[in-house]
């Protein structure tokens, strides 16, 4: 902590509870909580008292503003805003590139390619196309794979080293297909348009929304795991 921080007046630096009272007006879903986890993911470094209250300069609530903003308008996930805060110039141009991947083919690999890719064998490749966590089309005789199907066999391969069969993994399918579906329905009259201005951002707040979602995702997981420990 700089000595210049340190002998700001006062006045001038406000506690958590009337930060968020602040700015309410603005942001009626913000809260002390959330205030509190964004400091705790290091996207805000408040003063502390003696005491260890927090206290909030003007740089500080303004910071916050900007965090809130990208959150609401942009639908911007924690990891990207903390790009945005440290290279604005960057994450601007990295957030016009979000959709690409969502757009256009899929490479394409037949099945010995999926097993060099994801150390996966062909029983294990048959059982979790049963299982419906792979999905291939049918060529003639052959079947052909997307790329993304050897990132879910890698991952299936990791787990069944611990015992766990596909049979138990079609319900996260499931869940990632329930969750899909309900972007699906908040976008779709975008995403069919045939504007191609309003498709493409479309395209860009479905990417969005899809990485806010895998950080609730990730956040409620970890919470559960916390509740197992706490109880095993």
């Amino acid at each position: 902590m700089s000595a210049l921080r340190e002998a700001e007046p006062a006045a001038r630096l406000l506690h958590i509870g009337a930060v968020c009272r602040a700015l309410q007006d603005e942001f009626a879903d913000v809260s002390i909580s959330k205030i509190r986890y964004l400091e705790d993911q290091g996207l805000l470094k408040p003063k502390r008292t003696k005491g260890r209250y927090r206290l909030f300069d003007e740089d500080d609530v303004e910071r916050l503003r900007t965090i809130l903003r990208l959150q609401r308008d942009e639908f911007l996930p924690l990891r990207v805003i903390r790009q945005e805060l440290a290279d604005p110039g960057a994450a601007k141009g990295k957030r016009k590139r979000r959709s690409a991947g969502l757009v256009g083919p899929e490479e394409e690999i037949d099945a010995r390619e999926l097993s060099e890719r994801s150390g996966a064998t062909p029983a294990l490749v048959r059982e979790l196309e049963e299982f419906g966590l792979l999905s291939p089309r049918t060529d003639g005789r052959d079947k052909r794979y997307g790329a993304a199907d050897a990132d879910v066999a890698a991952a299936c391969v990791k787990l069944s080293a611990y015992g766990i069969d596909p049979r138990h993994l079609r319900a996260f399918r499931t869940a990632a297909d329930r969750e899909a579906s309900l972007l699906e329905q908040l976008l779709a009259p975008g995403l069919r348009s045939r504007n191609a201005e309003r498709r493409e951002a479309a395209l860009d707040d479905l990417q969005g929304l899809s990485e806010i979602a895998q950080e609730l995702g990730q956040v409620l997981f970890a919470r559960a795991l916390r509740r197992v420990a706490a109880h095993s």
